[in-house]
């Protein structure tokens, strides 16, 4: 018999990726897994597409029925649930930065004996990620800020934006097409200044991937401003946010950092202040360390907007904080994960000697001793 590995149905409203692709799959199965993938209507890729390589479908959201032994894999966070789990489950968790409701989620596996094998921790040698959306998410986060800014200038008024909706692209192509239209059609144009947008975190993946998307609509290269570490080191607020139309936010947090743009100098700003919408890639919307302490909730791809407290008579500010932007562009982000995990699934089989999965497991293991215990004193 093969090595097992099931691929679950995704729970997430708006959520079209998947971790494993058929392209993948394929791989895997040629290597001697037997992989199992479950029914999914709202996945990018076809159920067919997964049983044409040799994949054995089963009913959404059956994965509790599966033996014990069958590690489970998905991308985003499982539903809430008070449900024990017993299953290795690889997946993004969202919950070893102390996000709200982390402790809730490491003792579900407390009390099932499962294990946590998060997507977000596996790494190489050098600390790098194996795998990451990150280009993807920055890619898509530009696009939707310009799509958000574009909303604003079309429909002319200081409310909340009322018609914009971001749905799913078929590809890159259909993506930059509609991105340039939307902006030109609204009146704002391209090139010569029209639209100054500023990303931190230029020199990351996200920030690569937010910055190519500037580029392909047209910006002028003057008018995409990329800061990293070294712009930011003075410490915020920035003023130079405040001055470009939009701000892209690719940041990697892990500890406090001074906040990059507050309440206060965005009024203090009255107004004058040129800044439409912030894209809050980095979507640290609960973390106490949040360098964007300017909104405390997330946003959806149908309800894409929150509004930050501007002050009286100053312009309107949008706030753009989707925490699984990549899925903008279902396919591509899906194959190009899928592709850079395979060799870590390759090693499912040696789960407890690879090192990859091992260090993960020992990376779970402190965190699920931290969440036992804050349990236990929060009683």
């Amino acid at each position: 018999m093969g090595q097992p590995l099931w691929l679950r149905c995704e729970k997430k409203e708006f959520e079209r990726r998947a971790a494993l692709t058929p392209t993948t799959a394929k791989k895997l199965i040629d290597a001697g897994f037997e992989i199992t993938v479950e029914r999914d209507p709202q996945r990018i890729f076809d159920d067919e597409e997964y049983e044409k390589v040799g994949c054995t479908l089963v009913e959404n959201n059956s994965w509790p029925t599966a033996p014990k032994t069958t590690p489970i894999i998905g991308l985003k966070e499982l539903p809430v649930s008070l449900e024990p789990l017993e299953h290795k489950h690889i997946q993004f968790a969202h919950c070893y930065k102390n996000q709200a409701g982390w402790a809730a989620v490491l003792t579900r596996f407390h009390r099932g004996g499962g294990t946590l094998y998060d997507l977000e921790f596996l790494q190489d040698e050098n600390g790098r990620r194996v795998a990451a959306f990150g280009f993807h998410a920055g890619f898509a986060g530009a696009a939707a800020a310009v799509l958000a800014l574009a909303a604003r200038k079309a429909q002319k008024n200081n409310g909340p934006l009322e018609k914009l909706i971001l749905e799913p692209y078929q590809n890159e192509d259909a993506m930059i097409k509609d991105v340039r239209e939307k902006l030109q059609t609204s009146g704002v144009g391209l090139g010569g200044g029209k639209v100054k947008a500023l990303v931190i975190g230029a020199l990351g993946r996200c920030g690569r991937g937010a910055v190519e998307l500037f580029r392909k609509i047209g910006l002028d290269e003057d008018d995409i401003y990329k800061w990293d570490l070294a712009e930011t080191s003075k410490g915020g607020p920035f003023q130079e946010i405040i001055d470009v139309d939009i701000f892209v936010n690719c940041i990697y947090l892990s500890s406090a950092i001074p906040p990059f743009i507050t309440n206060e100098t965005i009024k203090a700003a009255g107004p004058n202040r040129r800044l439409s919408v912030i894209a809050d890639v980095s979507c640290d919307t609960t973390n106490p360390y949040n360098p964007i302490p300017i909104y405390n909730q997330m946003t959806t791809f149908d309800a894409p907007t929150v509004e930050a407290d501007v002050g009286t008579g100053n312009p309107p500010l949008s706030i753009i904080a989707i925490d699984h932007l990549p899925t903008l562009l279902p396919r591509e982000a899906s194959e190009q994960f899928s592709s850079d995990l395979l060799p870590s699934l390759l090693q499912i089989p040696q789960i407890e000697e690879a090192r990859v999965w091992r260090e993960a497991k020992e990376l779970f293991g402190k965190k699920l001793a931290e969440a036992v215990a804050f349990e236990a004193q929060a009683r």
